[in-house]
């Protein structure tokens, strides 16, 4: 398909002129499939990763929504973190220069709470923000979204992560029903789907890739000796070197045996299996899903439900008897546009469940011994994230952005350096970089998160 020119979109001329000027001399593929539903109206899910264009897919649209004459807020874009809010609104700007009087505001935590306040008093037409610092103003009723026009999610994926759901549906209700809604996210599980259901009508879904395209999961099965499985899965991770995996095994024992031999070898390996209690199970899928234990070994049954992002490789210590369930184990990789590997070890007893496979895909699975494979003997596998555990939750009132405003204001870390967030009633996990590990810890020795001394150790 080609991609068409700004020219061919409902908009000004003075706009094409300026976009002309910005260098954008054609749409990107999100754009080109996002603009023409996103000036008509139309309520918008679109799956599109950072450097894409998707500032432009949204802010092209949303500033032919603005009335320059109205000076109340019309679009509100949020984001999960300052810097970007800061990037998306600089872009705005830009994008904004060919309609006269457009104003345009960043509220963000990090920054002073009163000349925030000042500035809204005197009107604004687009605001950029982060969740906690617009429920703040919002709640302090320095803001009022009664005007609003257009609903901008941008990386809503991250934002669930860092675990605004709650802040972002406080937000979301004191702005009117008629509104036009556009949800940017790099993934889409099933957190997502919920809150589109609940918050669009009717929205156009666009991707500027399609997931699992034929040769997407590299499939590869491996045939060995009943005693060589553990050797094979050491030479799997060396050969392949997957920044991240999950590992199938079938019982309880086996998941904890295969870990603890991963963890022998200098893989950070965690198990997850029914006999963990509660939280157990949220400290495991706490430190897989936020980077920083790289391979977690499961159950089919203790794997439901685990929506994992960019998951580099699946590995099946021992192959389902249902090729069905091999094929739902192996579609958590490979997703949202990019490429998974799948290995599978079996016996020489276990070809039938292979030649399941075969008949359910309906194509030849390519099978390999482990000999072809490379070793290295000083293969390591650390994760790049550690996990800080802190002992105040959502029944202390804590909220993602009361941790990420000490960690990136009081503590000095960059936000960059600050991963997925996770609020407990009464814990707060925060994935932070290796190196601002001790910087973050040497913070809570002493330091207050909304006024009160808070425990952290790392797990």
């Amino acid at each position: 398909m080609a991609i068409k020119g700004f020219s061919s979109l409902p908009i000004p001329k003075a706009q094409i002129a300026n976009l002309d000027s910005l260098g954008y001399k054609s749409m990107t593929p999100i754009q080109a499939q996002s603009l023409p539903h996103v000036l008509k109206g139309r309520d918008l899910i679109a799956q599109a990763k950072t450097g894409s264009g998707k500032t432009a897919a949204f802010g092209i649209g949303l500033l032919e929504q603005i009335n320059p004459r109205f000076f109340g807020v019309q679009a509100l874009v949020l984001c999960p973190t300052r810097e970007l809010a800061d990037q998306v609104g600089k872009e705005l700007r830009r994008l904004a220069r060919s309609t006269p009087n457009i104003k345009l505001l960043l509220l963000c935590g990090g920054k002073p709470f009163g000349p925030q306040k000042g500035s809204l008093e005197h009107g604004a037409h687009i605001v950029v923000g982060t969740p906690g610092r617009v429920q703040d103003h919002l709640r302090k009723e320095n803001l009022k979204l009664d005007g609003l026009k257009t609903l901008v999610l941008d990386e809503a994926d991250r934002m669930l992560d860092m675990g605004f759901l709650d802040v972002m549906t406080e937000i979301i209700t004191q702005t009117p029903k008629k509104r036009q809604t556009l949800m940017f996210s790099a993934t889409y599980p099933e957190t997502i789907r919920k809150m589109c259901r609940s918050i669009q009508r009717d929205p156009v879904t666009v991707t500027a890739e399609a997931e699992h395209k034929q040769g997407v999961i590299e499939q590869l099965f491996y045939e060995v000796k009943k005693h060589e499985r553990n050797n094979t899965l050491l030479a799997l991770f060396e050969h392949y070197r997957p920044d991240n995996a999950l590992v199938f095994c079938h019982t309880k024992k086996q998941c904890d045996e295969v870990a603890r031999h991963l963890r022998d070898r200098k893989i950070d390996a965690l198990a997850i299996h029914g006999d963990l209690d509660q939280r157990e199970r949220d400290q495991v899928l706490v430190r897989f899903a936020n980077n920083s234990c790289p391979v977690l070994v499961a159950t089919d049954v203790a794997a439901r439900g685990l929506d994992i992002k960019s998951l580099k490789a699946v590995i099946n210590y021992e192959l389902p008897r249902d090729p069905e369930i091999y094929t739902h184990r192996i579609g958590r990789t490979g997703r949202a546009g990019e490429k998974g590997i799948a290995l599978s070890i079996f016996t020489e007893a276990e070809q039938p469940r292979v030649n399941a496979i075969e008949r359910y895909q309906d194509k030849p699975c390519i099978c390999d011994v482990c000999q072809s494979l490379d070793r290295d003997p000083d293969y390591s596998l650390q994760a790049p994230m550690v996990t800080i555990q802190m002992d105040a939750g959502r029944k202390n009132k804590i909220r993602p952005g009361d941790l990420l405003g000490a960690l990136t204001g009081d503590a000095g870390l960059n936000g960059s350096q600050i991963g997925k967030i996770d609020i407990f009633d009464m814990s707060s996990f925060v994935a932070i970089e290796r190196s601002g590990l001790r910087q973050a810890l040497n913070y809570f020795a002493d330091g207050k998160v909304k006024g009160r001394n808070v425990r952290a150790r790392k797990v």
